[in-house]
């Protein structure tokens, strides 16, 4: 096996042996610390020019299989894992992890001390690396600007045919579980490119929108915030992830950056209406900036409890709300599930009505 190498901006290199593609990666070094869910996560969309470290010290063990893929093509520059199983023991399992990086595309490194690569990214902040079979003095540290949604999001309309309410599913770079959630509660689903204009929406007639979750910086979609905010004053909205930045941008709001963002499958968030916390599935790395949100248009729903960051909003006026948190979650728990189900019958019992553009 031949040696690789992860080399971060701040000059901290680490050695491994590589796996998957044979190619050179340069990418923004994130990490997850989810248990289980390797194979949701590396085709998760919203990885899109990241580099995934996972805290979990084998990957690899039950092997990839059939069902799980949350996207055609995994759009994630890098995997660095501590042990590689390549041994896999699972009755579904189609291939090794390993062999899935290659058929991607997709280079990693494994044998590296992940550990102490978590704690150099919590200590420096998530930083840009470079992948490599070898050692470089150094690299440039920023990456080409790139809209990440524009490279995920789907190029032609797709629908999907059942007997219930109608759901337009604007993509951004949308997990497949919500797609899958959808038709479970009997949905119609038509998915539409991220800059689909309101018009184009109005003319599907659809019962509801959703915002989905997405790659980058929220604010690279500035000029679309505008459409956004007239989608979601003429449908129920639902906003997920980047959907719900992107909504309470297009309402004025502001979002910043994490020192090293939430990933993972334990993330706790307090409901504030009731005072119960659930345990959600995260992946982010911009949150809403607290004091940017105007309480007379929005309330705020949740909150995380290790950070006090806002995790949701509901709108005063309009059947808008937004969760930061993967209500379908997969990998992950389904104390939240309930979002998405509530969701449905929102716009199941509204039916026909629809409110005016303010």
């Amino acid at each position: 096996m031949e040696q690789g190498y992860l080399t971060l901006e701040t000059g901290e290199v680490f050695e491994g042996i590589l796996i998957g593609a044979n190619k050179d990666s340069l990418g923004e070094v994130v990490f997850n610390t989810s248990m289980t869910g390797y194979q949701e996560i590396i085709t998760d969309p919203s990885y899109a020019g990241q580099i995934i470290t996972f805290c979990y010290p084998i990957i690899g063990n039950y092997g990839i299989n059939a069902k799980d893929d949350e996207s055609v093509h995994p759009a994630l520059s890098g995997v660095i894992i501590g042990d590689l199983c390549e041994t896999p023991s699972h009755y579904q399992s189609i291939s090794k992890f390993s062999e899935k990086l290659m058929e991607a595309g997709v280079p990693g490194i494994a044998g590296v001390d992940t550990r102490l690569l978590v704690k150099t990214i919590r200590s420096r902040g998530t930083v840009k690396g470079f992948l490599s079979t070898k050692k470089v003095e150094g690299i440039a540290s920023t990456l080409n600007s790139s809209l990440w949604v524009e490279k995920v999001s789907t190029k032609k309309i797709q629908y999907f045919k059942n007997n219930g309410p109608h759901v337009v599913l604007m993509d951004f770079g949308f997990k497949k579980s919500i797609l899958t959630a959808l038709l479970a509660e009997n949905c119609s689903v038509t998915i539409v490119p991220y800059n689909t204009p309101f018009e184009k929406i109005k003319a599907l007639n659809p019962d509801g929108v959703l915002f989905s979750n997405g790659p980058g910086d929220p604010m690279e979609l500035k000029k679309w915030f505008p459409e956004i905010k007239k989608i979601c004053q003429h449908f129920p909205t639902l906003g997920i992830c980047l959907g719900h930045q992107l909504i309470a941008l297009a309402f004025g709001a502001k979002t910043e950056k994490l020192a090293y963002g939430h990933r993972g499958g334990n993330h706790p968030v307090k409901e504030l209406m009731t005072g119960k916390v659930k345990i959600t599935a995260q992946n982010h790395g911009y949150v809403v900036v607290d004091n940017s949100i105007d309480t007379d248009v929005f309330a705020v729903t949740y909150r995380n409890v290790n950070d006090k960051s806002i995790e949701g909003l509901k709108h005063h006026q309009y059947p808008i709300q937004t969760v930061q948190f993967h209500p379908e979650a997969h990998p992950g728990p389904s104390d939240t599930a309930h979002i998405l189900t509530e969701f449905v019958k929102e716009i199941t019992s509204l039916g026909e009505t629809r409110y005016a553009v303010k």
